[in-house]
């Protein structure tokens, strides 16, 4: 029955506003508590926290368990397709089950549990528990209702609800810094959907239907007004780019990912940035079709600008001493690699972009969790204070190590599968725009092709730099040298719950790049759907 596809949808939603409703009126109530009885009301309920609290979190557990199983269960046994209502003449609301949308809402499941975990013991001391996973909740619907989109119009809708239901995860410290950096992030966000929603009003013109269709659906009538479609593709990728924090609608990401809470920036850092890559998945592949933009002034600069992302990203990260916020930076540079993949427009880019899409979601959600283990045990927020932390933790320690390798592309990982296949895809960029120069010039066929080789050269500089911001803190860690004299190198590790996700995660990393063949195929299987 295809209306099951709204089960992995509403049943989080649901759960997530319960969790809000509960906690907006506990809210009320001990608002209106006074003087001694309010005193002793709040001891109260002080003593009914942890098992109220334990209640949640097998309640949200229960929930998120049951959605990501009705999700995968969905998704990978058969194409599904469901309208809810149209929106206007010819442009339904509607959700549907395709290849892509697989592997998104795989990895968007394998993420959110991996973290919800996490958080049932991090979330203590960051306080409001309710409402962070009452929106964790939400925001999870949301997230399987943006892979599931059948169409642009549909994809726009979730897309704009998962900026506001992110949102409130990035302020809930309620800081006065967490707060500038949550309306950093919703106006950049906000601007970036904007121009998307302008290249809807142009697609929607000129395209046969906004439903997402293998290579796209640009019509007949686009003939002679390629001028005006390019410049609104343009416009399109940079505003979805800014989710993606492509330059230049970058600066929210390094921002906001810092004062969010650890589980928060995991999943921000991991799943959040990818809506907007899922968005350029769609509008180029699905819609517009790689055709319409390969050898255009459109492509040159979409490359151009995803490099020099992929590099500023690594150079900063580089010279940050704030470990969360030098993750923040490696995103910026990480998630472009992807973006860049994206712009090649063949199927090794492709391949390589979708590779590096999973690989980056399972290894970034590890590093900031780690990030928020230090946090969380010993308030450690800088660089330099994880000297002697291989003694303390060899478990984390073990799990950042592999992925730290993971990240900067170290065989056997599933870094090194992904970016092995980007460097393919570029250099086979050479030669498609070699056979091109017949039909529009050698000097034309030169400038592209030259990106066969600036491509591979730039993320090799950022692999580098990579090691170079990722494993002092490895070397520091486990060899502290005369540093370790007078510390405590009394080993503590984390609880349980904070633990297994990592080394989940860890395994995932490990596993993903040795026995990568089944991933690489279906990644392939997909680029050769869209591309002719």
């Amino acid at each position: 029955m295809d209306e099951l596809l709204l089960l992995p949808i509403l049943l989080p939603m649901i759960g997530g506003a319960i969790l809000l409703m509960s906690s907006f009126w506990e809210n009320l109530r001990e608002a209106g508590t006074v003087g001694k009885a309010g005193k002793a009301a709040a001891a109260d309920k002080n003593n009914e926290t942890r098992p109220k609290m334990r209640a949640v979190h097998a309640a949200t557990m229960t929930t998120l368990s049951v959605s990501a199983a009705a999700a995968l269960i969905l998704a990978w046994t058969g194409e599904r397709s469901l309208t809810l209502f149209t929106l206007l003449q010819d442009i339904p609301v509607f959700f549907r089950v395709d290849a892509v949308s697989r592997l998104f809402v795989t990895v968007v499941s394998v993420i959110w549990l991996a973290a919800g975990i996490y958080a049932f013991v991090y979330m203590r001391h960051e306080g409001r528990e309710k409402r962070f996973f009452g929106f964790y909740l939400l925001l999870y619907g949301v997230l399987v209702a943006l892979d599931f989109a059948g169409n642009l119009v549909t994809f726009y809708l979730c897309y704009e609800f998962v900026t506001l239901l992110s949102f409130p995860l990035v302020l809930h410290s309620g800081t006065r810094e967490a707060v500038m950096a949550a309306l950093k992030y919703l106006f950049y966000s906000m601007c970036g959907a904007y121009g998307g929603l302008f290249g809807i009003f142009f697609l929607n013109r000129y395209c046969d239907s906004l439903s997402f269709t293998p290579g796209g659906t640009l019509g007949a009538m686009a003939a002679g007004h390629q001028g005006i479609l390019l410049t609104a593709v343009f416009v399109m990728l940079l505003g979805f780019g800014a989710k993606a924090g492509m330059l230049p609608l970058h600066a929210w990401l390094p921002t906001a990912h810092p004062v969010a809470p650890s589980p928060a920036s995991a999943v921000l850092s991991a799943i959040i940035v990818k809506a907007g890559v899922l968005a350029v998945i769609r509008v180029v592949f699905y819609l517009v079709g790689p055709e319409f933009i390969r050898g255009t002034w459109v492509q040159y600069a979409w490359m151009t600008l995803a490099l020099i992302t992929v590099f500023m990203g690594s150079m900063l990260a580089y010279r940050e001493k704030v470990f969360k916020k030098r993750l923040a930076y490696s995103t910026v540079s990480q998630v472009s690699y992807i973006l860049f993949g994206l712009s090649l427009l063949n199927a090794g880019g492709l391949t390589g972009a979708l590779l590096h899409f999973a690989g980056h979601a399972v290894i970034k959600c590890g590093l900031f969790l780690t990030a928020g283990v230090f946090l969380y045990k010993f308030g450690y927020a800088r660089v330099d204070q994880l000297t002697g932390m291989g003694k303390k933790m060899p478990v984390t320690m073990w799990c950042y190590t592999i992925f730290s390798l993971g990240l900067i592309g170290i065989p056997p990982t599933i870094g090194f599968v992904s970016k092995w296949h980007l460097a393919e895809g570029a250099l086979q960029s050479g030669k498609i725009f070699g056979a091109l120069s017949g039909l529009q010039g050698a000097a034309q066929s030169a400038d592209i092709g030259a990106f066969s080789w600036i491509g591979p050269a730039v993320l090799l500089v950022s692999a580098l730099l990579t090691a170079g911001y990722l494993l002092p803190i490895v070397l520091k860690g486990f060899f502290p040298g005369e540093e370790a004299h007078g510390m405590d190198l009394k080993r503590e590790e984390p609880s349980f719950c904070m633990l297994m996700p990592l080394v989940v995660l860890a395994a995932l990393t490990l596993l993903l790049g040795i026995f990568s063949e089944p991933l690489i195929c279906y990644a392939e299987a997909i680029a050769g759907q869209v591309l002719p």
